[in-house]
């Protein structure tokens, strides 16, 4: 075929042979443009991401709902906890529904117990994360802890290119850079009001800015370590298995900070109602929706998605609940748009999918035989 030249490598063992191809075809760049273009836009990646976008726009316009106009006073622990409870029981359920012909529910979920481990150590980063927000609050402002929280989005695109070892393009970079820089402006009626730009009288400002730094390193740590844990286990766990590892570890984690508040203002579930149900619905939602996003896109794109939820709840909420939406927040929502764009339509060669760590008491060749797909 006329522009393309073919060359073949034998490996030293001689039983692999690998074929490289070189073209010169002028259509080739473009062709490869568009497959890339069909790979972002896979119809089950882009569904699980407007899912999660829209699970946490709904989340947070309801809980401003419940907490802003209702003036309901529940322990958003409590929320959690329910949350948690609620996934534990739904991915318990749907293990149960897919074992294979003979096989027992009960030593299937225990086993997943013993080896829940991974999931345990991901439960206690989320601990600590809540810990430190308290912390960093408790000693500098909300203003000057929003500001700090939009790092978030690069710790975990550093922490992506350290732990997945991922190269992202310059656009992607630069895309990401300006989307922080975007949900900073968008935010700005918090950080830029004068009652939020205070510091805590008595707090220590060093201690609340190294808390809330060690927080967002701690978020972008969480989510490629949840990735990895998710994608090259030798174990292939589904995502149900990992929900209700994750839960089981995270439950003891939340009446833990339920019993620390003493149950609240309204005490130990006091001041419930049908919103406070619907956003432990939404909760746990969102918990299987973040497994889903990162099992079939990844935690970057798992980002842009609820990114893009902090546009869509802010416009809702001004439309319905009567919230702030200044020109500077619709030309930053704007900046947040065209910095997801840019990202996610980047014709830059898409990256090698992780490959399952290999079993240490395995050969390789018998790994190869017998590793079989994770159930969705």
């Amino acid at each position: 075929m006329p522009g393309h030249h073919r060359r073949a490598r034998t490996h030293s063992s001689g039983r692999i042979r690998v074929v490289e191809e070189e073209t010169e075809d002028p259509d080739f760049a473009k062709k490869s443009r568009i497959m890339v273009f069909k790979s972002m836009m896979s119809s089950t990646k882009l569904f699980v991401l407007v899912m999660l976008c829209m699970q946490n726009t709904m989340f947070t316009v309801l809980r401003r709902y419940s907490q802003g106009v209702l003036k309901e006073i529940y322990s958003k622990y409590e929320v959690l906890l329910v949350g948690e409870l609620i996934k534990f029981v739904y991915s318990a359920y749907k293990i149960s529904s897919e074992l294979s012909q003979g096989e027992q529910a009960f030593p299937k979920l225990r086993y997943l117990l013993k080896r829940s481990s991974k999931m345990a150590v991901l439960a206690c980063i989320y601990g600590a994360m809540n810990i430190l927000s308290f912390v960093a609050l408790r000693n500098i402002s909300a203003g000057m802890f929003t500001v700090f929280a939009q790092l978030k989005i690069l710790t975990t695109a550093t922490c992506s290119s350290v732990m997945l070892r991922r190269s992202y393009s310059m656009t992607k970079w630069r895309a990401l850079i300006s989307l922080m820089m975007g949900v900073l402006l968008f935010s700005e009626p918090i950080w830029n009001r004068d009652d939020n730009s205070k510091n805590p009288e008595g707090g220590n400002v060093m201690l609340g800015t190294a808390s809330v730094l060690i927080e967002v390193t701690l978020s972008g740590f969480a989510s490629i370590y949840f990735e990895k844990v998710i994608k090259t286990d030798p174990e292939q766990l589904g995502i149900w298995e990992r929900n209700y590892q994750l839960a089981f570890g995270s439950i003891p984690i939340y009446l833990m900070f339920m019993f620390w508040e003493d149950g609240g203002v309204a005490g130990y579930f006091g001041g419930w109602s049908v919103v406070a149900g619907i956003l432990a619905l939404l909760g746990a939602a969102g918990g299987m929706l973040v497994a889903l996003s990162i099992k079939h896109g990844d935690s970057i794109l798992k980002t842009l998605a609820t990114t893009g939820a902090i546009v869509l709840s802010a416009t809702l909420d001004h439309y319905i609940l009567g919230g702030p939406l200044t020109n500077i927040m619709c030309i930053a929502g704007v900046i947040v748009v065209i910095s997801i764009c840019n990202y996610t339509f980047d014709m830059s060669p898409p990256e090698t999918p992780l490959q399952t760590e290999p079993k240490a008491d395995k050969p390789d060749e018998e790994i190869a035989l017998t590793k079989t797909t994770a159930r969705y």
